[in-house]
């Protein structure tokens, strides 16, 4: 039972309102809303909270981090907790620049970290999560592995999986135990950043195979393969970051049978597969033994966890993958790995993504709407690929964006070769609120509508 001498600002707690530590969060924020409660303001001890409202203890301590998480409190020790001075926003820029997966719709994140994070330090030796761990992975970690994968391959065997620290450092392992110095790989003409860092840090050679509305071309790839005799071919065939492209199986299986025919290595980089509407089975499934498959939890989950899962079929070459990898990354943090897999065994994985892609959609709807005819997105995953007016040059809008307060990434940073396209990539993720989104959408918007000649007079650099 609740008692009559609540605090001014506590609304009475009711059935029909919903999650009662959520129904004393939304009270606490309209109170500072409003000013019942002011910055500084000392809030009741949970304890006595607890007895007053009738609740158990771990609803009031529900409650207040989530008002924590919405800048509303501060903790200051044993002197209590208090009403959080406003949060003040160091940065007006609107960043579109960076691909991360949008906060998931509908899904409390912080919770869902928290719970995971209890039932491993439950179930887990903490000596076990603060030692080092060889392998590319326990039992455990593969067996998750092979189970986050099964949409894509089906049945897995655990054994032929790697665990690595992110995608970033599996490319480079890959680039380390498959190829040599000065060996050439072979990419899209425009591709992944991350590919032409490592190459360049490696000393090997990028090379553009041409491609069309479908991705790279096999009779193209073919013939480079001829001419070059590469050590690997690096393909991106879902949601293809930059373009958003999505190869399609037929395009899939043309590749697989020239990469045969040719003994050439293909690695297929897979990190939005499972944000993609009905996308078509892996270039891995048509070439096992030829495609080295990765899957980053980095895109459709959150990139804190670092991880992703590497599909080497060949023990041998797994072997050298391993001894490659470990010599730059040793190991994926156990407690995050041990959380990964936490989270796909018992479904918050799956629960999680699956908030990730409605949001993502969501945002897509936004940028269609905003962008209205320059919108050439798929509809999902965490990017659009917008071709420039021709009065625009993709340098020189990024330039006048930045001086709008909005980032965003041009087509050079793709570039594999010496191809001129006058694109920008616009990540829809990075910005965690819908309506600073829009409004950078809407920045945007209007600045492709206007000419550049229009930002001389600020002595922003004219097309060359």
């Amino acid at each position: 039972m609740q008692d009559d001498n609540l605090p001014i600002w506590l609304p009475r707690l009711t059935v029909q309102g919903g999650t009662r530590f959520l129904q004393i969060a939304d009270a606490l924020q309209a109170a500072v809303a409003n000013g019942s409660l002011a910055p500084g303001d000392r809030l009741p001890p949970q304890r006595q909270l607890a007895a007053q409202l009738g609740v158990d203890l771990t609803t009031i301590t529900r409650a207040y981090d989530e008002a924590r998480r919405r800048h509303l409190l501060e903790g200051r020790g044993a002197r209590g907790t208090y009403v959080a001075a406003p949060k003040v926003e160091l940065t007006s820029v609107l960043d579109l620049s960076m691909n991360t997966p949008p906060p998931p719709d509908g899904v409390d994140f912080d919770d869902m970290l928290k719970q995971g994070l209890s039932q491993v330090l439950m179930r887990t030796d903490s000596e076990l999560l603060m030692t080092y761990h060889l392998g590319g992975g326990s039992d455990s970690d593969r067996k998750a592995a092979a189970q986050w994968l099964e949409p894509m391959f089906g049945h897995l065997d655990p054994e032929q999986l790697v665990v690595c620290p992110g995608a970033q450092a599996a490319i480079a392992a890959l680039i380390l135990a498959l190829t040599q110095p000065g060996d050439v790989i072979l990419a899209e003409p425009l591709t992944y950043p991350g590919l032409l860092a490592a190459a360049s840090q490696f000393g090997r050679r990028i090379i553009a195979v041409p491609a069309d509305e479908e991705g790279m071309l096999p009779e193209m790839l073919e013939q480079a393969c001829r001419q070059h005799k590469p050590g690997l071919v690096y393909l991106n065939p879902t949601l293809q970051n930059p373009t958003a492209i999505t190869m399609p199986e037929s395009r899939r299986k043309a590749l697989a049978s020239t990469a045969k025919r040719c003994h050439v290595r293909m690695v297929e980089d897979d990190p939005y597969w499972l944000l993609a509407d009905a996308p078509p089975p892996p270039i891995a499934t048509f070439a096992p033994q030829q495609v080295v498959y990765i899957s980053t939890l980095s895109k459709c989950l959150t990139p804190g966890l670092r991880v992703a899962f590497v599909l080497i079929r060949d023990p041998h070459e797994r072997e050298r993958f391993l001894v490659a990898l470990r010599s730059f990354a040793l190991m994926v943090a156990p407690l995050t790995a041990a959380l990964t897999t936490q989270w796909i065994l018992d479904g918050s994985a799956a629960q999680l993504m699956d908030g990730v892609r409605k949001e993502a959609r969501v945002r897509h709807r936004m940028a269609r709407d905003i962008l209205a005819g320059r919108y050439s997105g798929a509809g999902d995953g965490l990017h659009v690929w917008l071709e420039l007016p021709g009065y625009w040059s993709c340098a020189q809008l990024a330039h006048a964006a930045e001086s709008e307060g909005i980032a965003v990434t041009p087509a050079q940073a793709f570039a594999t070769g010496s191809e001129s396209v006058n694109a920008i990539r616009i990540s829809l993720g990075s910005i965690k609120d819908r309506a600073r989104l829009r409004a950078g959408l809407q920045r945007l918007s209007h600045l492709l509508a206007r000419r550049p000649e229009s930002f001389s007079a600020a002595g922003l650099p004219q097309s060359q």
